[in-house]
């Protein structure tokens, strides 16, 4: 995978602080033509480097309040029809397979403690589920962020 060059941080660097710039706007501030700057973002694109936009968006004016993650412990050969079902719960809003205690960190979204109770019971319904253990989020300490990152520049491969 190409690394991101020092333009290329620059770039991403601006879209952090202001995703809804324009590519003219982009291309000022940062001292570019607009060509070089539309030609870069289709390039960052197509490896990835953006995410989803709906990834900004906040569960808690959508009526969802409490954030929970809940770890599951799997029986292994029955991982991908579990996470076919994970997937067909709408308050299920990400998943990541682990190494450790537990096979897999959910993160889902409820309205209330009697709503988390009854997601729970979806997913310990699933195939595949040995058990669960929750965890009520209580606040966001560092909220995602990779400007450090981008400020420090990419790491060498290897």
């Amino acid at each position: 995978m190409q690394t991101p060059d020092g333009t290329d941080l620059r770039l991403l660097l601006e879209l952090a602080k202001d995703p809804r710039r324009t590519v003219v706007a982009l291309a000022q501030k940062l001292g570019l033509s607009r060509n070089t700057v539309q030609a870069r973002m289709a390039a960052l694109e197509s490896r990835n480097v953006f995410l989803s936009f709906e990834r900004r968006i906040n569960p808690v004016p959508l009526g969802y309040p409490l954030l929970a993650f809940i770890s599951i412990h799997v029986q292994q050969h029955k991982l991908g029809v579990l996470t076919n079902s994970l997937a067909q719960i709408p308050e299920v809003v990400e998943a990541f397979g682990l190494t450790g205690a537990a096979d897999l960190l959910v993160r889902v979204v409820c309205t209330d403690a009697e709503d988390l109770f009854r997601i729970n019971g979806k997913i310990q319904a699933c195939d595949g589920v040995e058990r669960t253990d929750t965890s009520l989020a209580m606040g966001e300490l560092i909220p995602f962020r990779l400007n450090p990152l981008l400020q420090r520049g990419p790491r060498p491969a290897g």
